[in-house]
């Protein structure tokens, strides 16, 4: 049974990967330009259909997919080559992988909330028999938080993800009587709760949740993924977190057999899985556009560096140097990746 969710797994990874490079072909298809090659998967072709000018192929290891257009790193003759084109409509096509990202991950969340009765607010109502810390000095009801350590709180949610990321102390700033106040170094740990969970043991309003609410939490919480990553990579540079917090491919495929591992009823393990995909959907969106060699990100910076760079020196850029930079960062990539492959095996080796 278990195995269902491993294929489950390895399709949705295929089908993010298709949906990134689908967003660049689109794109660029659009625009005009030549694209040889659309390819879903890595290593050798399984199925090939020659279009009228376009390539598609499906291919034996779908850990990947690429789309490969016309003078992608090299100036060649052809007007619809991609460095033919101007700049900005180069970047457009570049962005538009991680665009589609975002997108499945909107669209999943969207409709797993579809049918949410209601979602918790900000505002303090009330506290559960074993909170310690409510009154003047602390929580009061009526209190509405608006920042935890500087980030903005819009749902209950973030109270409980943000409290928990900072540890046992924070600095929280809350509206009270109309007048802001700033609990400094506020202390507030999870405690049992009289129904046996670990809880603040703070209760938020009520919002029920009607058509335009679940959209609006639905766009929310897609972009709540993106702050989530930015958190997790600034805990991986201030060495907060390091390779064994990071997941490949094979600890995705993991996390997911582990959620379908567990005791819930079906339905509530596909949406708990189907809320996962989309986290990570949202995750590769944010990590393809940082201003690294070989990602989307990187190209777009190197387009706006080399623009500014030719408009200031007078002096063509021959693209062949900056490919040489990709295939370079793409070769360390591939490095990161076999680490962090060789990490998730140990991880499932060892428990």
């Amino acid at each position: 049974m278990f195995v269902i969710y491993i294929i489950i797994a390895i399709i949705a990874f295929g089908i993010l990967v298709a949906i990134h490079e689908l967003g660049h072909f689109a794109a660029a298809k659009l625009i005009g330009v030549k694209v040889n090659e659309f390819a879903i998967g890595m290593g050798p072709k399984l199925l090939q259909k020659q279009g009228r000018e376009t390539l598609y192929s499906l291919r034996a290891i779908p850990l990947g997919g690429f789309c490969s257009m016309e003078g992608e790193d090299e100036e060649v003759p052809d007007p619809r080559s991609f460095t033919a084109q101007p700049r900005w409509k180069r970047i457009i096509i570049l962005a538009a992988g991680s665009a589609m990202n975002f997108l499945l991950g909107l669209v999943i969340v969207i409709a797993i909330f579809s049918n949410l009765d209601h979602m918790g607010g900000t505002t303090v109502v009330g506290f559960d028999d074993a909170f310690p810390h409510s009154g003047e000095s602390g929580l009061m009801a009526g209190d509405r938080i608006i920042s935890i350590d500087g980030e903005r709180t819009y749902y209950s949610d973030d109270f409980s993800t943000f409290m928990s990321l900072t540890g046992e102390r924070a600095d929280i700033v809350l509206i009270r009587g109309g007048i802001a106040v700033e609990l400094k170094d506020y202390y507030l740990v999870r405690r049992p709760m009289t129904d046996g969970s670990m809880k603040y043991g703070v209760t938020f309003n009520r919002i029920e949740g009607d058509a335009l609410q679940r959209l609006k939490y639905s766009c929310y919480s897609a972009m709540n993924f993106v702050r989530l990553t930015r958190l997790s990579l600034v805990q991986l540079i201030t060495g907060q977190s390091g390779l064994r917090d990071l997941s490949g491919p094979v600890g995705i495929v993991s996390i997911i057999n582990d959620v379908g591992r567990t005791e819930q009823p079906t339905p509530v393990k596909m949406k708990n899985i189907a809320y996962f995909i989309s986290v990570i959907a949202v995750n590769l969106a944010v990590m393809n556009m940082l201003p690294i060699p070989a990602l989307d990100g990187g190209r777009i910076f190197f387009a706006l560096i080399t623009g500014f760079i030719e408009l200031v020196t007078k002096r063509h850029i021959n693209p062949k140097y900056e490919g040489y930079i990709h295939a370079a960062g793409f070769a360390l990539l591939l490095g990161l990746m076999a680490l962090v492959m060789v990490s998730d095996v140990l991880k499932i080796i060892n428990g």
